[in-house]
């Protein structure tokens, strides 16, 4: 029995966005309903080398009625991420990478082993489509990106799916990066380049910076913002005075209070428990209302979860199994 490497140019080939948002939607509604074995994301920090690992393992089990799933399914999975800023000017490398294993829940057996750097990018777009699809107005067309990387990318591909983006503004101080996105986009939407004040002025708005001084100062009256840059402590995109106004959603109370959006304002204890609205699960379970009439801003403060990273690697894997892609390997020993 041989594992199958699916390396990144043939997960792009397999990527189909609106599967794994779907996926990642049946994810949230599983873990919702406590079929889902999630450990505590830990940390390997480097300060010596600027930068650290991530250890991510997670066992789901889809059923059907979990968001829009027709289909049971169960798959297990470690990713094994890094985040190390000084990547692309000392070594030419990206500042995330990552590996995943996917593994038979049933045997153990290591089924695949996938780039992790493209799910990475593609689940966390995909998390932003849910929440959009949910917290969003549903009349909503316009789209701000602050932050013209290829995270953005993932942004707007993903929402597109859930709701009809006509405009989109993106801001970023990297002028190659923000004519790179225009030239990637262009013949496809209405898109230009803006200040961060216009794009967070949107119907939606995405955030995908690493900073830890807010740059969003302001936003619409009902704009949905997805916050997505913070993923460690100290990191902090959206004013305090917005996050104290608004409608706050997150993906997971612990990760969220310790590295996202919201950990800054929390550990000052400027936000409290009181101002956490929800987590996006029962949410979709449809155990909690999503948009509201009464509701203004909303913000979905999103670290990441490896329930979307083994739901995402689910589509990749079932897609090259189908169309028998990706190079196999004897990876362990099986007799």
């Amino acid at each position: 029995m041989e594992t199958r490497v699916l390396g990144p140019d043939t997960v792009t080939r397999l990527a189909a966005t609106d599967a794994i948002v779907e996926a990642v939607k049946s994810a949230f509604a599983a873990s919702a309903r406590d079929r889902a074995v999630m450990p505590a994301k830990s940390y390997v920090d480097l300060p010596e080398y600027n930068g650290d690992f991530r250890s991510m393992p997670v066992y789901l089990a889809v059923r059907p009625g979990d968001g829009t799933s027709e289909a049971a399914w169960d798959a297990a999975a470690v990713k094994w991420v890094n985040v190390h800023p000084d990547n692309p000017a000392d070594h030419d490398l990206p500042t995330v990478m990552g590996t995943i294993i996917y593994t038979d829940p049933e045997t153990g057996f290591p089924l695949a082993v996938l780039d992790g750097t493209r799910i990475t990018r593609l689940r966390t777009g995909a998390a932003a489509a849910v929440a959009t699809e949910y917290l969003a107005r549903e009349d909503a067309t316009s789209l701000g990106l602050v932050g013209a990387g290829r995270q953005a990318d993932s942004q707007l591909e993903a929402i597109a799916t859930v709701r009809d983006v006509q405009r989109v503004v993106v801001a970023d101080a990297d002028e190659t990066a923000v004519a790179r996105f225009l030239d990637r986009w262009g013949d496809r939407f209405d898109v230009r380049e803006g200040t961060i004040a216009e794009a967070a002025t949107c119907d939606i708005v995405s955030t995908v910076t690493p900073v830890e001084e807010p740059i969003v100062e302001t936003v619409g009256p009902d704009t949905h913002v997805n916050a997505m840059g913070a993923d460690a402590a100290g990191k902090h995109e959206i004013d305090d005075d917005i996050l104290l106004d608004a409608r706050i959603v997150v993906d997971d109370y612990e990760q969220c209070t310790h590295s996202g959006e919201i950990n800054v304002p929390y550990g000052e204890g400027m936000l409290t428990d009181d101002d956490i609205d929800a987590t996006l699960g029962p949410i979709v379970a449809g155990d909690l209302p999503g948009r509201r009439d009464r509701d203004g801003v909303t913000v979905f403060d999103s670290t990441g979860l490896a329930i979307q990273d083994v739901a995402s690697a689910h589509v990749i894997y079932e897609r090259a199994r189908e169309t028998d892609l990706g190079d196999p390997y004897k990876l362990v020993e099986t007799e």
